[in-house]
């Protein structure tokens, strides 16, 4: 089929590549030029008429959303409207995502455990609610902040930091509310599904990394990198967080009226009293869809139609994990120094995978344009060994001011030992 990937990062890229592999043509808008086997399109995510003009044109079949950016700005609706098959859901469905105050409000309609929250509107009630409260404490900015819009405050003063943050400064862009939440103790774990309507086609499971720095230090990110699936997750608890998250949430929003079709992204905890949710996503994660696509064995569109069509669909797995490292521009999460040339990947052996995002190409060269500048994959019989795989690679390159987590993976590798 020819299909259209929307979007510019690893998780575009990575999933252009699974599209790759299964056989299909695949165009990406707008692409990155470091994406091999390809044809990147001019056209920019959130461009909606100019996206459904090109796929009309030239015949596509099928068209992948992969930034929340596109999806808030409508892109599903005006495809559907002009019938042109695009897997992603409407706006009204993608708000799971673009305000966390109507996910929690889904949440509390569906029963789905999560944190007790309070919503707030203006800087001078939330200041006055932390006031009143005992550290830690999250607070969320509501609207889309490129995943890097959460700060979990473990003094008083960090939480009012980040109250100045979202409604001061444009750090987060224009946000009107905040969302402030109980701490939740456990381990994070992602679970992410296919979804439309009722029908749910779970996916296995991962573990991002969110801080900056080795030991989980330094500032949230958008994700320092992922390993999948997580071998010390207990199959009882995977089944509870089908069972009390996913269909729920799906029921709950074909109720609603506004059904929810695409990948659902459910970032969990496991506290004392089972899994809890922190927040959902509209899309795939990233840099879990690094992962995970590797170690689908299925044809993804297979998928895809199968979970549209509202049939069963028995997905097969790779017998074994992937780890993925980002690496990272100096200066990320906040100012990314940007122009690095970035050099020895014609060198890498076949076992690993890299996953462009933030870079470009200035003649030969791969140059750095952005905060996470790429994802580095393997795929192994065991963790060990895809860990291994990746920073030995990784050693081989030539990454002038970036920098990389050293313990991807070593949360579950500490359990296994």
């Amino acid at each position: 089929m020819n299909v259209l990937v929307i979007g510019r990062g690893g998780r575009e890229h990575a999933l252009a590549w699974k599209l790759g592999q299964d056989g299909h043509e695949v165009f990406v808008a707008p692409g990155n030029l470091n994406m091999d086997g390809v044809t990147c399109v001019p056209i920019e995510e959130t461009d909606v008429s100019a996206l459904v003009g090109f796929a009309k044109r030239e015949g596509i079949d099928w068209t992948i959303v992969g930034p929340e950016s596109a999806l808030m700005a409508g892109v599903v609706d005006t495809f559907q409207a002009e019938g042109q098959h695009i897997f992603g859901p409407t706006k009204a469905a993608a708000l799971l995502e673009g305000s966390k105050a109507f996910a929690k409000e889904v949440m509390r309609e569906a029963n789905i455990p999560t944190a007790g929250y309070d919503t707030f509107t203006d800087a001078e009630s939330a200041l006055r609610h932390i006031d009143q409260s005992e550290a830690p404490l999250v607070v969320k900015a509501d609207g889309l902040a490129a995943g890097k819009g959460v700060t979990v405050a473990f003094t008083l003063e960090e939480a009012r930091e980040a109250i100045h943050d979202i409604f001061g400064t444009d750090k987060f862009g224009d946000q009107s509310r905040v969302v402030i939440e109980e701490f939740l103790d456990g381990e994070e774990f992602s679970l992410m599904a296919f979804v439309s309507g009722e029908h749910v086609i779970p996916m296995i499971t991962s573990q991002d990394h969110k801080r900056a720095f080795d030991g989980d230090k330094g500032p949230n990110t958008g994700g320092m990198g992922a390993y999948s699936p997580m071998p010390h997750l207990d199959d009882a608890v995977y089944a509870e967080a089908v069972k009390r998250v996913l269909f729920p949430l799906a029921r709950t929003m074909v109720e609603r009226g506004t059904p929810f079709e695409g990948f659902l992204y459910a970032g969990l905890i496991l506290t004392a009293d089972g899994p809890k949710v922190i927040e959902f996503n509209a899309r795939f994660g990233d840099p879990e869809t690094e992962v995970i696509l590797p170690n689908l064995a299925s044809p993804l569109l297979d998928v895809i139609e199968a979970v549209v069509d509202q049939k069963p669909y028995p997905i097969e797995w790779v017998e074994g994990y992937t780890i993925g490292v980002v690496v990272a521009a100096e200066g990320y999460p906040d100012r990314a120094t940007t122009g690095q040339v970035l050099s020895g990947f014609g060198d890498l052996r076949d076992d690993v995978l890299v996953f462009h995002a933030g870079t470009t190409r200035d003649g030969a060269d791969i140059v750095g344009n952005g905060g996470r500048l790429f994802v580095l994959t393997s795929t192994k019989p065991t963790l060990l060994e895809a860990k291994h795989a990746v920073y030995t690679a990784l050693e081989q390159l030539d990454l002038p001011q970036t920098f990389y987590r050293r313990d991807i993976g070593g949360r579950a590798l500490a359990r296994i030992f």
